[in-house]
């Protein structure tokens, strides 16, 4: 069976899908996307991806090319008809199809995509073990929290880790750890306080980042919200990392030197744990 898309209010076979090359997503990733994780066909922390997609959209002046609320029954209907039971749903909206031109279209009607992804969120392996990073530059523009398409300074990074065996990259501003080239990164000193960036402009502010916050604030750990220099995350006990598809991942390495013994720590697993139990009670 054919896995469906949804593209400008139909829902058609991935083959049979198409896009202008006009769209400015295309010609100038000017858009933004969302992506919503799926646990026993049900959507997790899905309004807070929908009200971040609003503000991205909002900040850089594209309107909704439906009413918010929409939004949820069309990706419901998604998941069932590629009878999704664990992946991701995709969400992009770019400012539509128009002549190439660097200023907005006066008319423009914005372009919206879905499609899902199949992914191992629960169960996966790599929670186990933990997962090596590397750390690289941060070379992307000033507005890190709009969740923009334009993802080529991640891409390159991204690809860096690749090519190093790694799992992911973790980007380096001034000395200091900003984020993961798609992920919101947590340290946990040897205290066993959990530690992440706070939110700026500077990273994009995460939804599983929020909900395990909360969480942890709620299972009596504690939490630091404050800058960390590339020394301290070399002699932190443990690391994770949380993503929308990946939920809490460890760190088992960064920059091939291990962290604390190289294992998930008691930390991270409860972290993990918490997060799974909310995700499978939605």
């Amino acid at each position: 069976m054919s896995r469906f898309v949804y593209v400008d209010g139909a829902f058609v076979p991935f083959e049979d899908a198409r896009i202008s090359i006009m769209d400015r997503g295309f010609l100038f990733a000017d858009g933004i996307y969302e992506v919503s994780a799926v646990l026993g066909g049900r959507l997790v922390d899905n309004a807070a991806h929908l009200a971040r997609l609003e503000r991205s959209l909002s900040a850089i002046r594209i309107a909704l090319p439906v009413a918010l609320d929409a939004i949820v029954p069309l990706q419901e209907k998604l998941i069932a008809l590629n009878a999704l039971e664990e992946g991701i749903v995709y969400i992009q909206i770019t400012r539509g199809v128009a002549e190439r031109d660097f200023a907005f279209p006066k008319d423009g009607q914005p372009t919206m995509v879905m499609f899902t992804q199949a992914k191992t969120l629960a169960a996966n392996p790599r929670a186990e073990t933990g997962v090596p990073v590397v750390t690289v530059p941060d070379i992307r523009w000033e507005r890190c929290d709009i969740k923009s398409v334009a993802l080529l300074a991640q891409v390159l990074a991204k690809q860096e880790a690749a090519e190093k065996g790694a799992y992911e990259a973790l980007m380096i501003a001034d000395g200091k750890l900003t984020e993961g080239g798609s992920s919101s990164v947590f340290v946990v000193d040897r205290k066993g306080r959990l530690i992440t960036r706070p939110l700026s402009n500077a990273i994009l502010p995460g939804i599983t980042r929020a909900t395990l916050l909360r969480l942890a604030a709620e299972h009596q750990i504690t939490i630091e919200e404050r800058e960390v220099a590339l020394e301290e995350m070399h002699g932190a006990a443990e690391m994770f990392l949380t993503s929308a598809s990946s939920f809490v991942l460890p760190i088992s390495s960064v920059d091939g030197r291990p962290v604390g013994d190289g294992k998930p720590g008691p930390v991270t697993r409860k972290a993990r744990a918490i997060y799974l139990e909310m995700a499978q009670a939605v």
